[in-house]
């Protein structure tokens, strides 16, 4: 088929297949609900058609970068966005910049984005950004639920001996922590997968530990729950990023009361898409009618990532502009405002964290409701 000269093309790197293919849903779900506003020429007219062209990261950064490069190279697009994967989104947004393409990624904690790619949170990329939250945001919306416990000010980390653990160990999530009154008890990393947490429990006891903070995968944390429980250690509250933030799927941790976790986007947040006009309510309620499935919260940030790319693209015409209108940007989006003109780091822009809990659905077996957070997440 002949295309366009205006034509605008967007590659979606996205884990199809792989470990992470369940986090791959929200992006192909957006993509293909807004594929046919985004081919059009937008409500006014003057938007340049945008054609998307997928490919499949197959949940491995080696593979990542193979279909990122073929996008760039052959297919020649304007723009890739991509999401999900602690190892696989640095891999694309690398690729991106080493071949001087526009890339926007989401869904990773922004000093995790610097760190993976090995430079700290004051360079400044020519090609590749990103939003999302940091540690701080992280540590903030934690220390809240903390406050709320009232439950002491010793807190345990259970954090691995990967990359979470070593990032979340760099002094900018202690700080927030320290700031609040807290002391953090960090009894050393753990091997994912294979660990003997008894040791672990011992040192939390010892220290009165009665918080505990984690970015653990369910299956870790169930099964630091049960050596714990043995230990006679029974923690008021964890509070547990990562994995915890998505609908719980057997095997599900031995009970959900003391759990808590991140909120970055849900169908309780008063944002609308500037391109189909959507509230979060009613993006959640169709991803549910369409899939079947219960909503996540990565769908509303898939969602702005479009919205974003749609944005820059009705004006930018080559790559250079492309990123130039991204590092311009600042759009009110299904997720929240996103600034790139007043971000935290050269390349970045943020969205609010609020707290929430898992708690027994009436639609679902557990819903994750907000807890704190004012006005961005509406109770």
């Amino acid at each position: 088929m002949m295309m366009s000269r205006t034509e605008a093309k967007v590659g979606v790197v996205i884990p199809r297949t792989g470990r992470l293919a369940e986090l791959g849903l929200p992006l192909a779900f957006a993509g293909s609900l807004l594929e046919p506003e985004l081919a059009g020429p937008g409500r006014g007219g003057g938007r340049r058609p945008v054609r998307l062209l997928w490919r499949d990261s197959r949940s491995d950064p080696a593979h990542a970068r193979v279909v990122t490069t073929e996008l760039i190279r052959e297919e020649g697009v304007d723009l890739v966005l991509t999401m999900a994967g602690t190892q696989v989104l640095p891999a694309v947004a690398a690729t991106c910049e080493d071949l001087g393409t526009p890339c926007l990624s989401t869904t990773f904690p922004w000093h995790a984005y610097y760190a993976a790619r090995g430079v700290g949170p004051d360079h400044a990329f020519r090609w590749t950004y990103h939003f999302g939250w940091g540690l701080d945001d992280i540590a903030g919306a934690f220390a809240d639920m903390w406050d709320r416990l009232g439950a002491g000010t010793s807190v345990g980390c259970l954090w691995n001996d990967r990359f979470q653990g070593t990032t979340l160990r760099n002094g900018v999530f202690g700080a927030v922590a320290a700031r609040r009154g807290y002391r953090l008890v960090d009894p050393g990393g753990y091997a994912e997968a294979d660990a003997d947490f008894e040791e672990c429990a011992a040192r939390f006891l010892r220290d009165g530990v009665q918080i505990v903070t984690s970015a653990a995968t369910t299956e870790d944390l169930a099964a630091f729950r049960r050596q714990a429980e043995r230990k006679g250690l029974r923690p008021k509250l964890i509070t547990c990023s990562r994995w915890l933030t998505y609908p719980l799927t057997p095997p599900e941790p031995p009970g959900l009361d003391g759990i808590a976790t991140i909120v970055y986007w849900s169908p309780r947040h008063p944002h609308r898409s500037p391109l189909n006009g959507m509230s979060a309510a009613d993006l959640a309620a169709l991803y549910e009618s369409r899939t079947g499935r219960q909503w996540l919260q990565p769908l509303g940030v898939a969602h702005a990532l479009f919205e974003v790319a749609a944005h820059v693209l009705s004006t930018a015409g080559s790559r250079a502009d492309v990123a130039a209108a991204i590092a311009a940007t600042s759009l009110d989006t299904i997720a929240g405002r996103l600034d790139w003109t007043t971000g935290p780091a050269p390349n970045v822009a943020t969205i609010p964290l609020t707290g929430g809990r898992w708690q027994p659905g009436t639609r679902h077996p557990h819903d994750l409701v907000p807890v704190t957070g004012g006005d961005q997440a509406r109770p």
